[in-house]
């Protein structure tokens, strides 16, 4: 029996929904990894999330964890994400409720918002606004 070893070169795997699954790793090269894979119209607005917070917060730090791109000013402190669903891209604000305006979804977590991003439907001024404002709050240690 051949043994499973994992091929650099090939396709991720499309997770539920359709989020990639991509190891776990610092920086931007695993962010670009996930992007790529990420389905039809959500690896153009993968895309256009990751550009839109970097020139926000140009001293952004990066990584992947749980399969989905973090975002925050410390390496292991964390102000936003976001993960593929099936017809939507959900963005976390893991500090949202200090947000103004908040986010619309509402969390089980008391500070967590999240923004749900269907297809020909961002707001890039209001979601670069809350990037400025998110990267000004203490971060959530992941």
């Amino acid at each position: 029996m051949a043994s499973k070893k994992s091929d650099p070169s090939a396709e991720p795997v499309l997770l539920s929904g359709g989020n990639p699954q991509i190891p776990k790793g610092y920086g931007n090269e695993p962010v670009q990894a996930y992007i790529a894979a990420m389905p039809g119209w959500k690896s153009e607005v993968g895309r256009k999330l990751d550009t839109l917070i970097e020139r926000a917060v140009p001293e952004v730090k990066k990584a992947v964890k749980w399969n989905s791109p973090f975002y925050g000013m410390e390496e292991g402190s964390w102000f936003l994400s976001f993960h593929c669903f099936t017809k939507y891209i959900k963005v976390t604000f893991f500090r949202g409720t200090s947000l103004d305006p908040m986010p619309a979804g509402k969390s089980k977590h008391e500070e967590v918002r999240y923004l749900d991003v269907y297809e020909g439907k961002l707001d890039t001024e209001q979601f670069t606004e809350w990037v400025k404002q998110a990267s000004r709050l203490p971060g959530e240690r992941l």
